[in-house]
This record gives C-alpha cells, sequence and structure tokens, in this order.
C-alpha cells in the first residue's frame, strides 16, 4: 500500500447528486491509498469504520471460514464503494475487501459520509438503493444454498454473470472466463465440481468457449435450467 495523489471523485455513483464542487470538499476530505493486485484493503478485523470509495480498480468482497476456506461475497468495479454497514451503525465489518488490480481507493469517514447522506436526499436514496440490493441479493442467496444442490448453483452463478452480457439475439457474453475456483467460492462448491459441471455444460453445447470469453449461444435455455429446479 502507498499514498496516491488524490483524484476527483467524478466517476463515484453514491455522489453523482452532488456538485463538482462538493465532490471536490469530499475528495480533500477523504484519505487516498493505492493497492496492490491481491493486497488487503480491508480487514474484516479491524477497527476501521470508514467508507471506501472504488476510484480506480477492482476489489472483491471476502470472508473465510474457520478452516481458511475463502467465500466471495461480491466483485465491486471502479465507481462503486463499500463499508457503509460499519459506517452507518458503527458495528464491526462484516467481511474483508481485497485488491484485484491496481486500485485506487478514497477512505470517507463514517462522520463524513453520514453527514452527506443526511444533507443531500440523492447520497441518501443511493445507499438505501443499495442496502435494499444487498438485502435481496441476499435473499436471493440463501435461497439457492437452501435449495440447490451444488451443480444447480453453478448454473445459477453462470446465470448471473450472462446477465451481465445479454444481447438483442438472446446471447450472452462472459468476460473474462470466470476462473473456477472463484466460482467455487460464490457457490460453497469445490473447483472439481465447478469443473465437472463447465465440461458438461460445454459438451452440451450451453456454453461455449470463445478465447477470453465464454458464450452462451441461448441464454433463455439456461435460465430455464436453473428457474425449472428453483420451482420444483
Amino acid at each position: 500500500m502507498s499514498d496516491a495523489h488524490p483524484a476527483n471523485l467524478d466517476r463515484i455513483d453514491l455522489l453523482h447528486s452532488l456538485t463538482p464542487e462538493e465532490r471536490a470538499i469530499i475528495a480533500r476530505n477523504c484519505s487516498w491509498r493505492h493497492f496492490h493486485p491481491q493486497e488487503q484493503i480491508v480487514d474484516r478485523s479491524s477497527d476501521s469504520r470508514d467508507v471506501c470509495l472504488i476510484v480506480e480498480g477492482r476489489v472483491r468482497v471476502v470472508n473465510y471460514s474457520l478452516s481458511g476456506r475463502e467465500i466471495t461475497f461480491d466483485d465491486v468495479e471502479a465507481g462503486g464503494y463499500l463499508g457503509e454497514l460499519s459506517a452507518i451503525d458503527g458495528g464491526p465489518r462484516s467481511a474483508s475487501i481485497v485488491a484485484l488490480t491496481e486500485t485506487l481507493v478514497a477512505f470517507m469517514s463514517p462522520r463524513l459520509f453520514l453527514e452527506t447522506a443526511t444533507r443531500h436526499p440523492g447520497v441518501a436514496t443511493k445507499v438505501m438503493h443499495r442496502l435494499t440490493q444487498i438485502v435481496r441479493a441476499s435473499t436471493g442467496r440463501i435461497m439457492d444454498l437452501s435449495t440447490l444442490g451444488a451443480n444447480n448453483r453453478v448454473h445459477a452463478e453462470l446465470l448471473r454473470l450472462a446477465k451481465a452480457g445479454l444481447r438483442p439475439d438472446g446471447k450472452a457474453g462472459i468476460t473474462p472466463i470466470p476462473i473456477h475456483s472463484d466460482i467455487a467460492s460464490r457457490v460453497s462448491t469445490t473447483r472439481e465440481t465447478v469443473a465437472r459441471v463447465m465440461s458438461d455444460l460445454s459438451r452440451d453445447n450451453i456454453v461455449i468457449r470463445q478465447g477470453n470469453s465464454l458464450l452462451v449461444p441461448d441464454f433463455e435455455r439456461l435460465e430455464e435450467m436453473v428457474e425449472d429446479v428453483r420451482g420444483d
């Protein structure tokens, strides 16, 4: 970790409703740090309650089981933010944050975060929307873990990834090709299970490898596979 020259916060979605001048004031009151790939940004056991504004790069939200197995919650791109739960209630961190690429983070103190949300309804609305997304995603994940087998959870995760690359022609692209261990971490299974499921899907032409991308030639077919099992 090293000091970084402050940049602007114009890309941070949370602050889009503010004027450039208001964002500049916040930027001057943040602590800025640069992180290398795989470097820890926030440790779950730390006393920090700052909100992390991801100015550049990409980060992963993770936790670890008692045996040391990594559990992935989410990946956040530049423009996103993390850590609002601890800033709001003063409680401990719920997860750790690790840089996936070269990453620039602006750390916003809990006081500054709460003052900004209180004074600017647009910011408060963004926070509420994100908290709603967290609840919905958590509910869906709990349901999948409770009702789907390991193979079906892999299917569901691929469906989630494919939705972001859905095209008008009904095909979908996933770029880059997801790493088996990453999928395993997200859906609480093993790399071997993911590899076996991916091989089966490839054999059935449900997914096709194309360079650094994974093509889903018939998104609806994959969606039906997942929804049929969820409906049982």
